[in-house]
């Protein structure tokens, strides 16, 4: 079970943003792999930090925190922390290294974990969508894609540069009316990386990078939705110099059944029957995410009943218990009738068991469906 994050900046949720920047500042210090080279448990707590101030310091992740807890960031949607997992050291260099930077030599950076060496620049995220099928979201599916993924050409070199000394910041010092001000920005020479082109391949761009197709394999959990998204880390592109890859989004983009209709996890049949076997009653093989299964309708089954099936819908993707197939009973009429079948239902007209009489303990359509979506 996830750590509450309030628990691991040490504040509570009445903390402003001054006192959360606060709080975190402090623990990534403590934490921060340079005072603790080698030592997995520092950095483990160094990234639980990061991803605490990641939520608790945007208002908006903050209140859905707040009111649904973890649960709110591990669908993979919504913009959460990374799609569930942990951040990984680039990431937090990246977003938050001017927080604790000057604590270790202004750098903020990342090379080996060494403050005074070279930044890490992140190379730019891609962006994907991937259609399944409702039977591939039910079970889960490894989907295996072409990408098209900017790197580093082969035989590029990059030499430091020459503007920030390879630490991808330049510092400027201004005379204010309260002394003098000491503020750094980002390498205009270099764009962060801390160095800058040196020898480049004839079939490179202007920064020393090819595309490349790549076939990259995405493991997809069951229980996924459309419009949800999936993060398959370094993927996305190479960027110049001392880089680490960016990301491979992964948009969900789900592919209408023909017969069943998917309601979050439960899962909505209509089932046609005829009216003999509404009288009868009839056994009937229908279709679920998982092939088929047999079920059996009561004699005098009325059109309009709802029978649930547990389990058989969608699986959570939280791993939860699955939901529901609700299977919605149609008595299909017929509109045309032989002399023999048409004088059949006309005697039966003068028959009392072909007068409606619905039992007390049937309920009416509106109060079907606001069972159903209670």
């Amino acid at each position: 079970m996830k750590k509450d994050f309030y628990e691991i900046l040490g504040i509570t949720k009445s903390a402003d943003a001054a006192e959360i920047k606060k709080a975190y500042r402090k623990k990534a210090i403590e934490f921060h792999p340079d005072k603790n080279p080698g030592d997995a448990k520092a950095e483990e707590n160094f990234k639980q930090a990061a991803e605490a101030y990641e939520v608790l310091s945007d208002p908006q992740k903050k209140a859905k925190y707040d009111q649904y807890g973890h649960q709110a960031f591990e669908n993979g949607g919504g913009g959460g922390y990374g799609g569930g997992g942990h951040m990984n050291m680039d990431d937090i260099f990246s977003q938050f290294g001017d927080i604790f930077g000057s604590a270790f030599g202004g750098g903020g950076g990342f090379g080996g974990f060494s403050g005074g060496g070279q930044r890490r620049v992140k190379g730019s995220n891609l962006r994907i969508k991937v259609k399944l099928t409702l039977e591939e979201i039910a079970n889960g599916v490894e989907k295996k894609v072409i990408v098209k993924r900017k790197v580093q050409a082969p035989g590029v070199s990059y030499k430091t540069c020459s503007t920030c000394n390879g630490q991808g910041q330049v510092m400027r010092v201004t005379n204010t009316i309260l002394g003098r001000m000491q503020s750094a920005s980002t390498c205009p020479t270099c764009g962060g990386s801390g160095q800058i082109l040196d020898k480049k391949p004839a079939n490179s761009d202007s920064q020393g990078m090819i595309v490349n197709d790549e076939t990259v394999s995405i493991k997809i959990p069951a229980g996924v939705a459309d419009g949800m998204q999936l993060k398959v880390s370094n993927k996305g592109n190479d960027a110049p110099g001392n880089s680490v890859p960016g990301d491979l989004i992964v948009v969900i983009e789900e592919i209408e059944h023909e017969f069943l209709k998917r309601e979050g996890e439960n899962l909505h049949l209509d089932l046609y029957i005829s009216f003999p076997e509404a009288v009868l009653g009839v056994s009937k093989d229908i279709e679920i995410v998982n092939g088929k299964v047999r079920i059996k309708l009561e004699e005098g089954i009325q059109s309009g009943k709802i029978l649930r099936l547990k389990g058989k819908g969608i699986p959570n993707i939280n791993g939860y218990a699955s939901g529901d197939l609700l299977v919605h009973v149609n008595v299909w009429t017929p509109k045309t009738l032989t002399k023999e079948q048409k004088q059949f239902f006309e005697n039966g007209l003068k028959e009392e068991n072909f007068t409606p009489n619905p039992e007390k303990g049937d309920k009416s359509f509106f109060e079907k469906v606001k069972d159903m979506f209670s």
